[in-house]
Protein backbone atom coordinates (compact mmCIF):
# COMPACT_ATOMS: atom_id res chain seq x y z
CA UNK A 1 0.00 0.00 0.00
CA UNK A 2 1.08 3.52 -0.88
CA UNK A 3 1.87 6.00 1.83
CA UNK A 4 1.79 9.93 1.76
CA UNK A 5 2.05 12.09 4.65
CA UNK A 6 -0.25 15.12 3.09
CA UNK A 7 -2.92 13.43 0.56
CA UNK A 8 -5.07 16.42 -1.21
CA UNK A 9 -8.16 15.71 -2.91
CA UNK A 10 -8.98 18.09 -5.56
CA UNK A 11 -6.55 19.90 -7.91
CA UNK A 12 -8.38 23.11 -8.27
CA UNK A 13 -7.20 26.39 -6.48
CA UNK A 14 -7.29 25.36 -3.24
CA UNK A 15 -6.14 22.04 -3.34
CA UNK A 16 -3.25 23.15 -5.44
CA UNK A 17 -2.17 26.19 -3.59
CA UNK A 18 -1.81 24.10 -0.61
CA UNK A 19 0.61 21.78 -2.45
CA UNK A 20 2.50 24.74 -3.69
CA UNK A 21 2.39 26.51 -0.44
CA UNK A 22 3.23 22.83 1.65
CA UNK A 23 7.94 22.62 1.81
CA UNK A 24 7.14 18.65 1.60
CA UNK A 25 6.98 16.72 -1.35
CA UNK A 26 5.57 13.94 0.46
CA UNK A 27 2.17 15.11 -0.68
CA UNK A 28 -0.29 13.78 -3.58
CA UNK A 29 -3.02 15.74 -5.14
CA UNK A 30 -5.85 13.70 -6.51
CA UNK A 31 -7.88 15.06 -9.79
CA UNK A 32 -11.05 13.22 -10.40
CA UNK A 33 -11.14 14.81 -13.98
CA UNK A 34 -8.32 14.68 -16.60
CA UNK A 35 -6.72 17.67 -16.34
CA UNK A 36 -6.74 20.34 -13.20
CA UNK A 37 -8.51 22.94 -12.36
CA UNK A 38 -11.77 22.73 -11.27
CA UNK A 39 -14.65 25.23 -12.09
CA UNK A 40 -11.64 27.19 -13.35
CA UNK A 41 -11.10 24.97 -16.38
CA UNK A 42 -10.70 26.92 -19.68
CA UNK A 43 -12.01 25.85 -22.81
CA UNK A 44 -10.48 26.62 -26.42
CA UNK A 45 -12.70 26.09 -29.17
CA UNK A 46 -12.73 27.72 -33.02
CA UNK A 47 -10.88 30.47 -31.76
CA UNK A 48 -13.18 31.57 -28.92
CA UNK A 49 -11.59 30.99 -24.90
CA UNK A 50 -14.35 30.66 -22.61
CA UNK A 51 -14.09 29.56 -18.91
CA UNK A 52 -16.39 26.93 -16.95
CA UNK A 53 -17.90 30.20 -16.18
CA UNK A 54 -17.07 33.87 -15.84
CA UNK A 55 -13.68 33.95 -13.37
CA UNK A 56 -12.75 36.85 -13.22
CA UNK A 57 -9.78 37.64 -10.10
CA UNK A 58 -10.06 40.43 -7.69
CA UNK A 59 -7.25 40.64 -5.73
CA UNK A 60 -7.04 42.67 -2.17
CA UNK A 61 -3.34 41.50 -1.40
CA UNK A 62 -1.36 42.71 -3.89
CA UNK A 63 1.17 39.61 -3.52
CA UNK A 64 -0.25 36.89 -4.31
CA UNK A 65 -1.18 38.59 -7.44
CA UNK A 66 2.13 39.19 -8.42
CA UNK A 67 3.63 35.80 -7.46
CA UNK A 68 1.17 34.32 -9.64
CA UNK A 69 1.59 36.25 -12.78
CA UNK A 70 5.17 35.97 -12.05
CA UNK A 71 5.06 32.49 -12.82
CA UNK A 72 2.91 33.09 -15.85
CA UNK A 73 6.19 34.43 -18.02
CA UNK A 74 5.19 35.90 -20.69
CA UNK A 75 1.41 35.56 -20.49
CA UNK A 76 -0.50 38.79 -21.26
CA UNK A 77 -2.73 39.19 -17.86
CA UNK A 78 -5.76 42.14 -18.91
CA UNK A 79 -5.85 44.31 -16.13
CA UNK A 80 -9.83 45.26 -16.54
CA UNK A 81 -11.97 48.39 -15.21
CA UNK A 82 -15.89 47.16 -14.77
CA UNK A 83 -18.37 47.84 -16.89
CA UNK A 84 -21.75 46.03 -15.68
CA UNK A 85 -25.15 47.25 -16.30
CA UNK A 86 -28.73 46.20 -15.78
CA UNK A 87 -31.37 45.22 -18.38
CA UNK A 88 -34.40 47.24 -16.72
CA UNK A 89 -37.53 47.62 -19.34
CA UNK A 90 -36.37 48.93 -22.51
CA UNK A 91 -33.00 50.14 -21.22
CA UNK A 92 -29.54 49.73 -19.82
CA UNK A 93 -28.99 50.76 -15.91
CA UNK A 94 -25.69 50.90 -14.46
CA UNK A 95 -24.53 48.70 -11.20
CA UNK A 96 -25.37 48.46 -8.79
CA UNK A 97 -29.59 49.63 -9.38
CA UNK A 98 -30.03 50.88 -5.83
CA UNK A 99 -27.18 53.92 -6.72
CA UNK A 100 -28.60 54.37 -10.31
CA UNK A 101 -32.12 54.54 -9.77
CA UNK A 102 -32.28 58.30 -11.04
CA UNK A 103 -31.93 56.52 -14.28
CA UNK A 104 -35.11 54.87 -14.27
CA UNK A 105 -38.03 55.59 -15.97
CA UNK A 106 -39.91 58.65 -13.77
CA UNK A 107 -42.92 57.06 -12.70
CA UNK A 108 -40.11 54.07 -11.24
CA UNK A 109 -37.85 55.86 -10.29
CA UNK A 110 -40.74 57.49 -8.16
CA UNK A 111 -41.93 54.48 -6.63
CA UNK A 112 -37.92 53.51 -5.61
CA UNK A 113 -37.93 56.86 -3.24
CA UNK A 114 -41.43 56.26 -1.70
CA UNK A 115 -40.03 52.52 -0.96
CA UNK A 116 -36.51 54.00 0.41
CA UNK A 117 -38.94 56.30 2.44
CA UNK A 118 -41.25 53.81 4.02
CA UNK A 119 -39.38 51.02 4.68
CA UNK A 120 -39.55 48.77 7.45
CA UNK A 121 -37.09 49.70 10.48
CA UNK A 122 -36.21 46.43 11.87
CA UNK A 123 -34.05 44.29 9.29
CA UNK A 124 -35.38 40.84 10.59
CA UNK A 125 -33.38 37.42 9.88
CA UNK A 126 -33.46 37.15 5.95
CA UNK A 127 -31.77 38.20 3.27
CA UNK A 128 -35.46 39.49 1.74
CA UNK A 129 -35.98 41.28 5.19
CA UNK A 130 -32.79 42.75 4.94
CA UNK A 131 -33.40 44.05 1.17
CA UNK A 132 -37.03 45.38 2.15
CA UNK A 133 -35.04 47.01 5.28
CA UNK A 134 -32.42 48.59 3.83
CA UNK A 135 -33.88 49.78 0.15
CA UNK A 136 -37.94 49.72 0.28
CA UNK A 137 -40.02 47.34 -1.66
CA UNK A 138 -39.58 49.56 -5.00
CA UNK A 139 -35.88 48.83 -5.04
CA UNK A 140 -35.93 45.69 -3.78
CA UNK A 141 -39.11 44.34 -5.80
CA UNK A 142 -37.92 45.84 -8.69
CA UNK A 143 -34.06 44.58 -8.86
CA UNK A 144 -32.86 42.92 -5.62
CA UNK A 145 -35.18 40.19 -5.11
CA UNK A 146 -35.85 39.02 -8.68
CA UNK A 147 -32.18 38.68 -9.95
CA UNK A 148 -30.80 36.82 -6.61
CA UNK A 149 -33.57 34.85 -6.74
CA UNK A 150 -33.08 33.50 -10.07
CA UNK A 151 -29.51 33.13 -8.95
CA UNK A 152 -30.28 31.02 -5.81
CA UNK A 153 -33.31 29.58 -7.37
CA UNK A 154 -34.85 29.60 -3.97
CA UNK A 155 -36.57 32.28 -1.95
CA UNK A 156 -34.86 34.97 -0.52
CA UNK A 157 -36.49 34.38 2.89
CA UNK A 158 -34.82 30.89 3.24
CA UNK A 159 -31.67 32.59 3.35
CA UNK A 160 -29.31 34.60 6.05
CA UNK A 161 -29.30 38.41 5.88
CA UNK A 162 -25.56 38.13 5.41
CA UNK A 163 -25.61 35.18 3.07
CA UNK A 164 -23.55 37.31 0.46
CA UNK A 165 -21.14 38.71 3.14
CA UNK A 166 -18.73 41.64 1.87
CA UNK A 167 -19.69 40.50 -1.69
CA UNK A 168 -22.93 42.21 -1.27
CA UNK A 169 -22.98 46.00 -2.94
CA UNK A 170 -23.77 47.74 -0.06
CA UNK A 171 -25.24 51.44 -0.35
CA UNK A 172 -26.02 54.22 1.89
CA UNK A 173 -29.62 56.11 2.07
CA UNK A 174 -27.70 59.15 1.49
CA UNK A 175 -25.79 57.85 -1.57
CA UNK A 176 -29.26 57.01 -3.38
CA UNK A 177 -30.63 60.00 -2.61
CA UNK A 178 -27.69 62.12 -3.56
CA UNK A 179 -27.09 63.32 -0.74
CA UNK A 180 -23.61 61.91 -0.20
CA UNK A 181 -20.61 61.26 -2.31
CA UNK A 182 -20.56 57.71 -3.78
CA UNK A 183 -18.28 55.39 -2.69
CA UNK A 184 -16.38 52.69 -4.38
CA UNK A 185 -18.99 49.62 -4.76
CA UNK A 186 -18.46 46.01 -5.04
CA UNK A 187 -15.46 43.98 -4.41
CA UNK A 188 -14.66 43.61 -8.22
CA UNK A 189 -14.89 47.29 -9.29
CA UNK A 190 -11.18 46.04 -11.32
CA UNK A 191 -10.35 42.55 -12.37
CA UNK A 192 -7.43 40.68 -14.02
CA UNK A 193 -7.89 38.28 -16.68
CA UNK A 194 -4.53 36.38 -18.67
CA UNK A 195 -5.44 36.21 -22.24
CA UNK A 196 -5.29 32.15 -21.82
CA UNK A 197 -8.06 32.39 -19.73
CA UNK A 198 -8.55 31.46 -15.82
CA UNK A 199 -6.47 28.14 -15.86
CA UNK A 200 -3.69 30.50 -16.17
CA UNK A 201 -3.79 31.19 -12.89
CA UNK A 202 -4.18 27.47 -11.53
CA UNK A 203 -1.04 26.26 -13.83
CA UNK A 204 0.93 29.08 -12.34
CA UNK A 205 0.30 27.21 -8.76
CA UNK A 206 0.91 24.18 -10.38
CA UNK A 207 4.14 25.05 -11.28
CA UNK A 208 5.38 24.69 -7.87
CA UNK A 209 4.52 21.00 -7.42
CA UNK A 210 6.22 18.13 -9.39
CA UNK A 211 4.31 16.59 -12.27
CA UNK A 212 4.10 13.35 -10.58
CA UNK A 213 2.52 14.52 -7.78
CA UNK A 214 -0.64 15.35 -9.37
CA UNK A 215 -2.82 12.26 -9.97
CA UNK A 216 -5.28 13.16 -12.56
CA UNK A 217 -8.03 10.88 -13.66
CA UNK A 218 -8.11 9.55 -9.90
CA UNK A 219 -11.57 9.53 -8.27
CA UNK A 220 -11.94 9.30 -4.28
CA UNK A 221 -14.18 6.67 -2.98
CA UNK A 222 -13.90 6.13 0.01
CA UNK A 223 -12.04 7.14 3.38
CA UNK A 224 -11.58 4.37 6.35
CA UNK A 225 -11.34 7.95 9.02
CA UNK A 226 -9.86 5.39 11.95
CA UNK A 227 -7.24 3.76 9.68
CA UNK A 228 -6.89 6.90 7.39
CA UNK A 229 -6.99 4.60 4.26
CA UNK A 230 -7.79 6.50 1.02
CA UNK A 231 -9.48 4.31 -1.54
CA UNK A 232 -9.49 5.44 -5.13
CA UNK A 233 -10.64 4.28 -8.28
CA UNK A 234 -6.32 3.18 -8.95
CA UNK A 235 -5.56 2.22 -5.24
CA UNK A 236 -5.26 2.66 -1.87
CA UNK A 237 -3.31 5.01 0.05
CA UNK A 238 -2.82 5.34 3.50
CA UNK A 239 -2.29 9.54 4.51
CA UNK A 240 -1.02 10.86 7.90
CA UNK A 241 -3.54 14.06 6.88
CA UNK A 242 -5.91 14.87 4.26
CA UNK A 243 -7.15 18.03 2.76
CA UNK A 244 -9.95 18.22 0.62
CA UNK A 245 -11.27 20.87 -1.17
CA UNK A 246 -14.69 19.05 -2.67
CA UNK A 247 -17.72 19.83 -1.88
CA UNK A 248 -18.29 19.22 1.97
CA UNK A 249 -21.82 17.16 1.38
CA UNK A 250 -19.07 15.01 -1.19
CA UNK A 251 -17.07 14.58 1.37
CA UNK A 252 -19.58 13.62 4.35
CA UNK A 253 -21.09 10.91 1.48
CA UNK A 254 -17.28 9.48 0.53
CA UNK A 255 -16.57 9.37 4.50
CA UNK A 256 -20.46 7.83 5.34
CA UNK A 257 -21.17 10.71 7.79
CA UNK A 258 -24.97 11.75 7.64
CA UNK A 259 -25.55 15.17 7.27
CA UNK A 260 -29.07 16.97 6.69
CA UNK A 261 -29.24 17.62 2.93
CA UNK A 262 -32.25 20.04 3.57
CA UNK A 263 -29.71 22.27 5.71
CA UNK A 264 -26.90 21.97 3.51
CA UNK A 265 -28.52 22.51 0.08
CA UNK A 266 -27.07 24.60 -3.06
CA UNK A 267 -28.40 25.42 -6.70
CA UNK A 268 -26.75 24.51 -9.76
CA UNK A 269 -25.66 26.84 -12.40
CA UNK A 270 -26.27 25.71 -15.97
CA UNK A 271 -23.77 27.70 -18.32
CA UNK A 272 -23.70 27.91 -22.15
CA UNK A 273 -20.77 29.52 -23.89
CA UNK A 274 -21.67 31.09 -27.20
CA UNK A 275 -19.42 32.23 -29.73
CA UNK A 276 -21.12 34.12 -32.80
CA UNK A 277 -19.72 35.31 -36.06
CA UNK A 278 -19.41 39.57 -35.55
CA UNK A 279 -19.93 41.84 -32.29
CA UNK A 280 -22.81 42.43 -30.43
CA UNK A 281 -22.76 45.18 -27.23
CA UNK A 282 -19.73 46.74 -26.85
CA UNK A 283 -17.75 47.99 -23.63
CA UNK A 284 -19.87 45.98 -21.20
CA UNK A 285 -18.38 43.59 -19.80
CA UNK A 286 -21.41 41.63 -18.37
CA UNK A 287 -25.01 42.30 -17.70
CA UNK A 288 -27.78 41.10 -15.23
CA UNK A 289 -31.08 40.33 -15.89
CA UNK A 290 -33.86 40.49 -13.18
CA UNK A 291 -36.84 39.58 -15.57
CA UNK A 292 -38.29 36.46 -14.36
CA UNK A 293 -39.49 35.88 -17.73
CA UNK A 294 -36.08 35.56 -19.49
CA UNK A 295 -33.77 31.94 -18.70
CA UNK A 296 -30.85 33.80 -17.55
CA UNK A 297 -29.68 35.93 -14.62
CA UNK A 298 -26.45 36.83 -16.06
CA UNK A 299 -25.10 37.11 -19.39
CA UNK A 300 -20.49 38.07 -19.75
CA UNK A 301 -18.87 39.58 -22.86
CA UNK A 302 -15.44 37.66 -23.53
CA UNK A 303 -15.09 39.78 -26.51
CA UNK A 304 -15.46 43.33 -24.50
CA UNK A 305 -12.69 41.83 -22.05
CA UNK A 306 -9.96 40.33 -25.13
CA UNK A 307 -11.10 43.63 -27.33
CA UNK A 308 -11.90 40.80 -30.69
CA UNK A 309 -14.14 41.15 -32.96
CA UNK A 310 -16.61 38.10 -32.44
CA UNK A 311 -19.46 37.94 -29.74
CA UNK A 312 -18.12 35.46 -27.27
CA UNK A 313 -20.42 34.75 -24.62
CA UNK A 314 -20.97 33.33 -21.02
CA UNK A 315 -24.66 32.76 -20.10
CA UNK A 316 -25.81 31.76 -16.77
CA UNK A 317 -29.04 29.96 -15.87
CA UNK A 318 -29.71 29.18 -12.02
CA UNK A 319 -31.84 25.78 -11.22
CA UNK A 320 -33.25 24.48 -8.18
CA UNK A 321 -30.48 21.68 -6.47
CA UNK A 322 -32.88 18.57 -7.87
CA UNK A 323 -32.91 19.90 -11.09
CA UNK A 324 -31.85 17.06 -13.48
CA UNK A 325 -31.83 18.32 -17.22
CA UNK A 326 -31.58 15.20 -19.97
CA UNK A 327 -30.06 15.97 -22.96
CA UNK A 328 -33.06 17.03 -24.69
CA UNK A 329 -33.97 19.42 -21.88
CA UNK A 330 -30.61 21.06 -22.09
CA UNK A 331 -31.26 21.64 -25.58
CA UNK A 332 -34.84 22.96 -24.98
CA UNK A 333 -33.16 25.37 -22.85
CA UNK A 334 -30.19 26.04 -24.41
CA UNK A 335 -32.72 27.29 -27.50
CA UNK A 336 -34.99 29.15 -24.98
CA UNK A 337 -31.53 31.11 -23.65
CA UNK A 338 -31.24 31.64 -27.32
CA UNK A 339 -34.45 33.21 -27.93
CA UNK A 340 -33.77 35.55 -25.13
CA UNK A 341 -30.63 36.15 -26.00
CA UNK A 342 -32.84 37.78 -29.14
CA UNK A 343 -35.27 38.73 -27.14
CA UNK A 344 -33.65 41.50 -25.27
CA UNK A 345 -31.07 42.54 -27.80
CA UNK A 346 -27.84 41.10 -27.08
CA UNK A 347 -28.37 38.63 -30.53
CA UNK A 348 -29.35 40.21 -33.67
CA UNK A 349 -28.47 39.10 -36.74
CA UNK A 350 -25.26 36.92 -35.69
CA UNK A 351 -24.95 33.88 -36.78
CA UNK A 352 -23.35 31.27 -33.96
CA UNK A 353 -20.36 29.58 -34.56
CA UNK A 354 -19.57 27.49 -31.54
CA UNK A 355 -20.78 26.69 -28.04
CA UNK A 356 -19.83 24.74 -24.73
CA UNK A 357 -21.87 24.07 -22.18
CA UNK A 358 -21.35 22.86 -18.36
CA UNK A 359 -23.27 22.46 -15.40
CA UNK A 360 -21.88 23.59 -12.29
CA UNK A 361 -23.35 21.51 -9.40
CA UNK A 362 -23.01 22.89 -6.66
CA UNK A 363 -22.57 26.42 -7.71
CA UNK A 364 -23.78 29.16 -4.64
CA UNK A 365 -24.58 27.36 -1.72
CA UNK A 366 -27.44 28.37 0.75
CA UNK A 367 -25.93 30.00 3.70
CA UNK A 368 -28.16 30.08 6.55
CA UNK A 369 -27.84 29.55 10.52
CA UNK A 370 -28.45 26.37 10.56
CA UNK A 371 -26.22 25.65 7.06
CA UNK A 372 -23.44 27.45 9.04
CA UNK A 373 -23.91 25.70 12.26
CA UNK A 374 -24.12 22.46 10.83
CA UNK A 375 -20.93 23.12 8.13
CA UNK A 376 -18.82 24.07 11.13
CA UNK A 377 -19.84 21.16 13.29
CA UNK A 378 -19.14 18.44 9.98
CA UNK A 379 -16.10 20.14 9.51
CA UNK A 380 -14.82 20.35 13.22
CA UNK A 381 -15.70 16.50 13.66
CA UNK A 382 -13.67 15.83 10.42
CA UNK A 383 -10.95 17.55 11.28
CA UNK A 384 -10.17 15.89 14.83
CA UNK A 385 -9.98 12.55 12.43
CA UNK A 386 -6.86 14.82 10.03
CA UNK A 387 -9.44 15.32 7.35
CA UNK A 388 -9.58 19.17 6.63
CA UNK A 389 -12.27 20.75 4.48
CA UNK A 390 -11.22 23.62 3.23
CA UNK A 391 -12.31 26.14 0.34
CA UNK A 392 -15.45 27.70 -1.36
CA UNK A 393 -17.16 24.15 -1.22
CA UNK A 394 -15.23 22.68 1.15
CA UNK A 395 -16.03 25.22 3.61
CA UNK A 396 -19.65 25.71 2.19
CA UNK A 397 -19.46 29.21 1.98
CA UNK A 398 -19.24 32.23 -0.39
CA UNK A 399 -15.88 33.53 -0.81
CA UNK A 400 -13.28 34.60 -3.54
CA UNK A 401 -10.91 32.22 -5.29
CA UNK A 402 -8.47 34.43 -4.11
CA UNK A 403 -9.66 33.94 -0.42
CA UNK A 404 -9.25 30.37 -1.19
CA UNK A 405 -5.26 30.96 -1.76
CA UNK A 406 -5.25 32.33 1.54
CA UNK A 407 -7.21 29.73 3.15
CA UNK A 408 -5.09 26.72 1.87
CA UNK A 409 -1.69 28.49 2.56
CA UNK A 410 -2.30 29.32 5.82
CA UNK A 411 -3.75 25.74 6.78
CA UNK A 412 -0.03 24.76 5.05
CA UNK A 413 1.75 27.52 7.40
CA UNK A 414 0.18 25.47 10.20
CA UNK A 415 1.36 22.25 9.08
CA UNK A 416 5.00 23.37 8.84
CA UNK A 417 4.91 25.10 11.87
CA UNK A 418 3.80 22.05 13.86
CA UNK A 419 6.79 19.94 12.02
CA UNK A 420 9.35 22.48 13.21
Amino acid sequence: MERTRYLVVGAGVTGLAFADWLRDDDCLVLEANREIGGYCRTIKRDGFIWDYSGHFFHFRRPEIEQDLIERMGAQAVLRISRDSRIWYGDRFIDFPFQRNIRQLPEADYQDCIRGLRERPKEEGGSFKDMLLARYGRGIAEKFLIPYNEKLYALNLSALDANAIGRFFPHVSVEEILGEAEPSTVGYNATFTYPEGGAIQYVEALARGIRAEQICLDERLLSLDLQEKIATTTKRQIRYDSLISSAPLVRLLEICGIEYDASVLSHNKVQVFNLGFDSKGPSDVHWIYYPQRELSFYRVGFYDNIFDSDRMSLYVEVGLPWDAELSPDQRGALKAKVLADLQACGVVMNQTLLASHDVLLDPAYVHITRKSTAEAASKRELLAALDVHSIGRYGGWTYCSIEDNIIEARELAERFMNARE
